[in-house]
């Protein structure tokens, strides 16, 4: 890709508001620091408790300063998907389908907060992730597959943590957590239909503005090829 390539950078909402957090847990703990040394014998409790949520509000505030600049970035030849654990890259042309994740429970159709990626074999994504970003989104992504196993899209036993060797369609054998993170794959497609998600809240639009957008992007690529 040139340099002049056009690339477009989604900035995820996780990040937003970090330093209104810090500031704010600041002024409580500042606040709560000044009341302790007048009335600590009197509301001890209450000054503990606000002095634990200002923490909370801090490290809050912290963990998102501490995630990318960019959830995504979208460019002519694929998508980069950018943690703080890692990153995973695909090409335009290895992924087969996008959407969102809806299913229907009884008379309900639901809408999940994710956008899932199909791809058109698991091969070129174990090439493109690191084992410490594929061990993370297993343990991220554990509501997904909670919610497969209460409605029946999984069962109890595909549910499970497989950390068993796995072969890739090439023969290659590949183990540890990139193997567990591959069966995990494995079994978000059999609940779903795709390999791989993104969580709404690392995009910066309304999910299905955001599916559109990564679909024009899909299909806009071969005019750069």
């Amino acid at each position: 890709m040139s340099a002049s390539s056009p690339v477009i950078k989604i900035k995820a909402r996780a990040k937003k508001h970090s330093r209104f957090l810090i500031l704010i847990g600041s002024v409580l703990m500042l606040v709560t620091i000044v009341l302790s040394h007048y009335y600590w014998q009197a509301l001890r409790l209450v000054l503990i408790f606000l002095i634990l949520l200002s923490l909370i509000i801090i490290m809050t505030g912290l963990l998102k300063r501490l995630e990318p600049k960019y959830s995504l970035l979208l460019n002519p030849l694929g998508m980069d998907y950018c943690h703080r654990y890692g990153h995973w890259h695909l090409n335009w042309q290895q992924i087969r389908n996008i959407n969102h994740i809806k299913e229907t429970s009884g008379l309900d159709r639901l809408e999940l907060p994710y956008i899932g990626i199909r791809l058109y074999d698991l091969d070129s994504l174990a090439n493109q992730i690191s084992p410490r970003l594929a061990n993370r989104l297993i343990h991220e992504q554990k509501p997904l597959i909670a919610f497969a196993i209460i409605h029946q899209l999984l069962s109890l036993e595909q549910g499970q943590l497989n950390f068993s060797p796995y072969q890739l369609s090439s023969g290659k054998v590949v183990k540890g957590p990139l193997a567990a993170f591959l069966h995990h794959s494995q079994a978000i497609y059999t609940g779903f239909g795709y390999h791989l998600v993104i969580p709404e809240s690392n995009t910066d639009r309304e999910l299905h503005e955001f599916c559109q957008l990564l679909k024009q992007c899909q299909s806009s690529a071969h005019h750069y090829l």
